[in-house]
């Protein structure tokens, strides 16, 4: 018998403290990403960070850097503890991923990638796989080149023409494998974006047929909870995990609270750091928030960055078009949560247990 076993990747994170994220912020980014790293079903063994102003436009963080980053991988190769990917916790350029990849010699994935990787994972019906796939393109289109370095110094080819303009270039017979990939991704795009505005309408005429009851949708950071507040109220059995992005399609459930009929959505959760465009991929999901005409906006009080969490939320909604709309707070995580301040003598911290709900909010 042949007995195989699943080995689990093992993944070093790299972040940046810089002007603009202190070091408090930049281990808290790097929190969620091993978060992030652990739901795609990676296991972070070692972080690095590095004091800079700004990313390295090269190799976005220093030479020493990653010459220190090079040694630890070649380490763990020498005794057998393969590291199979670096992560960054900020969205690289084809140049700085190409850089890196000769550098280190092994995977790289930048946050919105991972993201990426999450999302295709996730992703169960038709509607979710087509939002994703387009994301997909987005992200990869301007990165196509890193995929073709061996055809770098591959040119057309060239013929002299007749006539007073004298010689002419010519280019070779059909198309680089780079303009190739580059028409095949965007009239790819093309399709799925005619598919999603067939969902839309679809998801329209869903809408219209509810008939005049008030809407309420749920959203929130990822991993706050929404889902199973909506099975708490709806009674129903969405799916709801201790992972990131376990919600991607949106569920709508009816739900009747002190005989009030109302329809309750689930949407998909927001993070830092994810590109506008990408947001947009999942307009058909995130139409039920702008068409909602109330917010449950669900926050994971016991989450350190709470406050951060719900700015980004705030503003990913303002940038959707769904900020202005009546909302209402609500604290998740109750039970999770630790109320801190600090002592008046010295710099140590008291941790009470058990809050009271005064204190919480």
């Amino acid at each position: 018998f042949i007995i195989s076993e699943a080995k689990v990747e093992t993944a070093v994170l790299v972040g940046l403290i810089t002007q603009m994220q202190d070091e408090r912020k930049t281990n808290e980014y790097l929190d969620e990403l091993a978060f992030l790293a652990e739901t795609a079903g990676a296991e972070v063994v070692k972080r690095f960070t590095q004091k800079l102003p700004t990313a390295n436009s090269v190799t976005y963080v220093g030479k020493g850097k990653l010459e220190e980053i090079r040694q630890y991988i070649r380490t763990e190769e020498e005794e057998e503890r393969e590291v199979g990917m670096v992560i960054f916790d900020d969205e690289l350029s084809a140049k700085q991923i190409r850089n890196i990849e000769a550098e280190l010699k092994v995977k790289i994935l930048d946050r919105t990638s991972l993201i990426l990787d999450i999302f295709a994972m996730r992703a169960q019906t038709a509607n979710a796989k087509t939002q994703v796939e387009l994301a997909q393109y987005k992200y990869m289109l301007p990165r196509l080149q890193r995929l073709w370095t061996h055809l770098e110094r591959q040119g057309g080819g060239s013929g002299s023409g007749s006539g007073k303009g004298g010689s002419v270039g010519l280019r070779g017979p059909g198309e680089t494998q780079l303009e190739m990939d580059r028409r095949i991704i965007l009239n790819r795009m093309s399709l799925l974006k005619e598919r999603l505005a067939e969902i839309d309408k679809q998801k329209a005429t869903q809408r219209k047929n509810r008939g005049r009851m008030i809407r309420v949708a749920l959203v929130g950071y990822t991993n706050v909870g929404k889902s199973t507040i909506m099975n708490l109220l709806s009674k129903s059995e969405v799916f709801a995990e201790n992972k990131l992005f376990a919600t991607l399609d949106t569920t709508v459930r009816k739900v009747i609270i002190d005989n009030l009929p109302f329809l309750l959505s689930d949407t998909v959760g927001f993070i830092r750091k994810l590109p506008t465009d990408l947001v947009d991929s999942f307009k058909s999901t995130l139409d039920e928030v702008r068409e909602a005409d109330l917010l449950v906006h669900v926050v994971d009080i016991s989450h350190p960055g709470f406050e951060e969490q719900i700015e980004v939320v705030n503003k990913t909604l303002a940038e959707i078009g769904g900020g202005g709309k009546p909302m209402i707070l609500v604290f998740n995580k109750i039970d999770a949560y630790t109320y801190v301040e600090k002592a008046p003598d010295d710099l140590s911290l008291i941790h009470i247990s058990e809050p009271t709900r005064q204190e919480a909010i």
